[in-house]
Formats: C-alpha cells, structure tokens, sequence
C-alpha cells in the first residue's frame, strides 16, 4: 500500500496525473466557483486502454470535457491508427489525430507482470477504466473487471467489443464493416438496384464510441448515488442494431422487408436528392405544407391539389410517377439557386462537400456561412495529440520504473 501511495505521489509530480481528487464535485456535489470556466468533467480520470476508432472516440468526448484521459497504449508501436495514411501531419495519420486530443499517452507491456501492476496502481487513481479487447484478454492478463474492482472497487468499467461478452460471434474482432454488415446497415445502404454500400464513414463504429460515452456518463452519476464502481458492456452489433430504428420496427411490426433506397427514404416522399443542370440538391418535404412549397419553387401547382399527393401516404403510394415529373422539372434547375431563404428553407437544399473552413464560407447556404464564421478555437483542449512518452524520460524514470524493464519501453516514435 506504501509503494503504490508512493507511486501515484509520483505519478502526480510527472503530470501524467493531476493533483485532483479522481470525480471531485461527482462526488461531493459541491459547486464549482467559476462556472464561467467550469469543464463538467474536471478531476474524473480515465484509463483508456482502446485503439483503432470506437474506444477512442468515447474516450476523446469524455477529455472534450475536461476529464483526464490517459491513454495506454503497446510499446514500440502504439496505437494502429497512428499508420493508417496518408495523409499524414509529421509523422501522425491524420485518422489518429482525429479522435485522439486532449490526452496524455504512456507505452506499457501488459503482458509483462510489471506492466499488469503499472496498469492496477493507474486504475486504482482513475475514475473510469475503458478497453475493447475480445472478451477474456484482459482477465487472463489479470486486468479483467473483476481484478480491478478488488483493488479500485470505486471504478467504472467499460468494455467495448465487436459482439458482446458472450455468444457464438463473441471472440471475434471487431471491425466497423463487418460489423454494419452484420447487423443490416449495408444491407439498407446503396443505390436501390445496386449492391450494398458501406457509409462513407465508421458509422459503427462512431455509434458505439457515443453509446460508451453516455453510458460512462450514467456509470459516473450511478456511482455518486451508490459510491459503487459498475461493469459496462457496449458492442458494435448491439449499438449498430440499435440504430435501425424505424427500419427494424418496420419489419418487427409491419412485416415489411428492409431496402435500399439511395438518397431517397422509404416512408417520406420526396426526400431525396436530384439531378440539376450542373450537379445535385437534396429535397426533403416532410409534411403538406412543405410539399406545397417544392411545388411552387417548381412551378408545378397543379400537383398541390392532385389527389393522387395529396397526402404523405399518397405520395409514398405514387412515388414513381411523382418522382419523375420532380426529377424532369429539377434538371432544368442549377443547383446554385434552389435555396430560397424564407421560401423553403428546410426543404430544398443544393448538395455541397463541406470540407472546410474556407468552402464552407463559399456554400449558399448561410446555416453552414453561420457556423463557418463562428468557427472558433476549444479552450479546453490540453493536449493536441498524444505522443508515446519515451521510457527515458525523466518523468517516467520518477515513478520507479526501469528504463531497461520489460514494461515500459522506448515508444515507437518519441
């Protein structure tokens, strides 16, 4: 007990951890004094043990939010994703960068048993401990939720996998792909005659980091009103699963076979995108009164008062036939001029890449000119990105550990 107290006294004079109390105000539920400044999750720490993009994720959210992340990660080679480019900025994948501020990194073995005790002694100080190896891994090593909660029984502890704790896919890795495969959202994804089509980004993956990170929110408040650390079981299937939403309860009550649709969706007509003299515009009518209006911008009032639109209902009845007279109507369109400020605002909108601060300034759209302008820099963000901390260092050589050992080693980049 004296080694590990003199541990994280050391630990504390690095700055790997701050001086604060582990859920100070979760705690005491005492107000902060300057609340102008406050960050909601000063003084919570995290142990974050995940790689690639779901874990990471979760755990960047919770360090937007001013809590303590440190991030664990394999000596020699850190995280996956710190290779996976280009493009690169230095010598980081960008992909790494995106979902890794505001945290501190350290390399450990945990393999060697040193390093299983570097990682309890960390977990013992944290407030949240997060990882998404395959279920067992970890107990196997001795890191499993019940070896940690013998010595941080206060932890709350969050394991993400691909399927879950147990069950026939369980030991599986897992992938974002494979996962929306998996659970159906390729199969609803792609053009409506074409072949399934994976989202342009992880959706899976960035679904789970979002249900990790609430869930770790409720864990944190659940254990304010017990004074009990919990075990959280979050999965790609189960989040992705979740997600379906109207999809699967079209199927479980209705019996109605899920497709793809492209731009268009299954149960609102028209809301999709369409062709103009020079690219594409999303047109999303949800209600009577808006259909009404496309109709105007189109000079085609006749169809406000046909009783085959004259309902939502109607109009997904007669989809074909009214997508057609829309989509020959829309090419004689540029795509520039569709959106009409207090004509039709949430209804027609031109299709533009928004990557960036100096296009988004450029799109004629003054939601996204709004946001590019207000664009402005986090003032909580301490740590940009998090760099393999070499075992050389003196800040590491502090805390009692041999720069020789097998468990902490010279990181793959310092």
């Amino acid at each position: 007990m004296l080694a590990t107290r003199a541990r994280v006294a050391a630990l504390r004079r690095t700055g790997l951890l701050s001086r604060r109390g582990g859920g100070r105000g979760l705690w005491t539920g005492r107000p902060q004094s300057d609340t102008d400044n406050m960050k909601p999750l000063a003084g919570v720490k995290i142990l974050d043990l995940t790689r690639v993009l779901a874990g990471p994720f979760a755990t960047m959210n919770l360090g937007d939010l001013g809590a303590e992340v440190i991030k664990v990660e394999r000596p020699g080679a850190g995280d996956d994703t710190r290779t996976w480019g280009p493009p690169f900025v230095g010598t980081e994948s960008t992909y790494f960068l995106s979902v890794n501020r505001n945290k501190k990194s350290i390399a450990v073995n945990i393999k060697d048993p040193k390093g299983v005790k570097i990682i309890k002694e960390l977990a013992a100080v944290c407030d949240v401990f997060v990882e998404n190896y395959v279920p067992g891994k970890l107990s196997a090593l001795g890191l499993g939720y019940e070896d940690l909660h013998g010595v941080a029984p206060h932890l709350v502890y969050c394991s993400i996998t691909g399927y879950g704790q147990t069950g026939p896919l369980s030991q599986r890795a897992g992938y974002d792909a494979v996962a929306s495969a998996v659970s159906g959202l390729m199969h609803i994804t792609g053009p409506e005659d074409g072949d399934p089509v994976r989202p342009g980004v992880a959706m899976t993956d960035l679904a789970t980091g979002l249900y990790a990170y609430g869930a770790i929110m409720a864990g944190l408040i659940q254990r304010y009103k017990t004074g009990k650390g919990l075990f959280i079981d979050c999965n790609l299937l189960s989040s992705q699963v979740a997600c379906l939403t109207q999809v699967a309860a079209n199927y479980l009550i209705g019996q109605k076979e899920a497709q793809r649709w492209g731009t268009a969706h299954g149960s609102i007509v028209p809301y999709q995108a369409f062709k103009t003299k020079d690219g594409y515009l999303v047109v999303g009518a949800g209600n009577n009164q808006q259909f009404a209006t496309v109709c105007k911008i189109l000079n085609l009032p006749e169809l406000i008062g046909d009783a085959k639109y004259r309902t939502n209902h109607l109009r997904v009845q007669n989809r074909k036939e009214l997508i057609k007279i829309l989509s020959t109507r829309w090419k004689t369109f540029p795509s520039s001029v569709p959106f009409y400020p207090g004509c039709c605002g949430e209804s027609v909108y031109p299709a533009a890449r928004t990557k960036n601060e100096a296009q988004l300034k450029h799109i004629r759209n003054p939601q996204l000119n709004h946001r590019a302008r207000d664009i402005i820099e986090m003032n909580r963000v301490c740590y940009s990105s998090t760099i393999l901390r070499n075992s050389k260092d003196k800040k590491l050589l502090n805390l009692g550990y041999s720069p020789r050992g097998p468990a902490v080693r010279t990181p793959w980049r310092d």
